[in-house]
């Protein structure tokens, strides 16, 4: 009679065992950038939400903010999230996002990210730029 196999051979298990490890040497790394542009994209949406008032600023004076405060929006340490430290509205209506130090990704650790307006035939055209490196950058403020 013959023997019949049951399981599997060490050789089998140790090419099994392989492939993962290579497998998670490459999708770690992946995940750890979508992470970081996940939480980059948080000082996306806060600095967004504070266009509205430099713009409305803007169309009512002539000239853009240079504050806060004369934008008639919250202190620039009130206005943060789970990974945004501050949103600060500075000379010529620049609006700057800027990271916290800790507790966010490695790659954009006190990273910032601005919006600066520009007048364009009575309306305001915004630019984005940022201190991160380009691949945690959202995508809409990428050049």
């Amino acid at each position: 009679m013959k023997a019949i196999q049951k399981g599997f051979t060490l050789i089998e298990l140790m090419i099994v065992v392989a492939i993962i490890g290579i497998l998670a040497a490459i999708a770690l790394p992946a995940y750890q950038d979508y992470t970081a542009r996940a939480q980059m994209s948080e000082a996306m949406v806060l600095a967004d939400g504070q266009k509205g008032a430099v713009t409305e600023y803007y169309a009512d004076k002539g000239v853009f903010p240079d504050s806060n405060a004369s934008a008639g929006i919250a202190a620039a340490s009130d206005i943060s999230g789970k990974y945004v430290a501050q949103v600060e509205v500075g000379t010529s209506g620049e609006i700057t996002a800027t990271m916290k130090g800790s507790q966010v990704a490695a790659g954009i650790a006190s990273a910032t990210l601005s919006l600066k307006p520009t007048p364009s035939s009575g309306a305001v055209q915004w630019a984005c730029t940022s201190s991160a490196q380009n691949k945690y950058v959202p995508a809409a403020c990428r050049p």
